[in-house]
């Protein structure tokens, strides 16, 4: 009499099929979403950059901080930096010219360098 199952047999070949599909997917699942993520952190640099340029045009001056930025209504809030996961770890660039003051750039916090192997933070 047969029972109704699977024979172990079975459940090996069913699980070795399953991971060599995981072993082929997990790459590419992972290698998207780290350029999801330089993709957002380009887009968030060039905003801010954006509405530093306007902030200066209109005040011929440069924001003394980012919330300066949101506050006179430049942006609608500071962006998370994608790779830190925070809004407070963006670099502020201020000019070495003691006459200007303010944050003329910025750039990311992120610790790691991209897919071209350019660092994050020279962005």
């Amino acid at each position: 009499m047969r029972k109704n199952g699977f024979t172990m047999i079975e459940l090996l070949v069913a699980v070795t099929i399953l991971a060599l599909l995981v072993s082929v997917a997990a790459p590419r699942y992972f290698g998207n979403m780290d350029r999801a993520k330089e993709d957002v952190l380009k887009e968030d640099l060039y905003i801010m950059r954006d509405a530093i340029d306007k902030f200066y045009a209109d005040r011929n001056r440069y924001p003394a901080s980012l919330d300066e930025l949101v506050l006179e209504h430049y942006l609608r809030k500071v962006p998370i930096d994608p790779f830190t996961r925070s809004n407070r770890s963006w670099i502020l660039v201020t000019s070495e010219d003691k006459g200007v003051t303010g944050v003329i750039d910025v750039r990311s916090g992120a610790p790691n360098a991209g897919r071209d192997g350019t660092w994050l933070k020279d962005w």
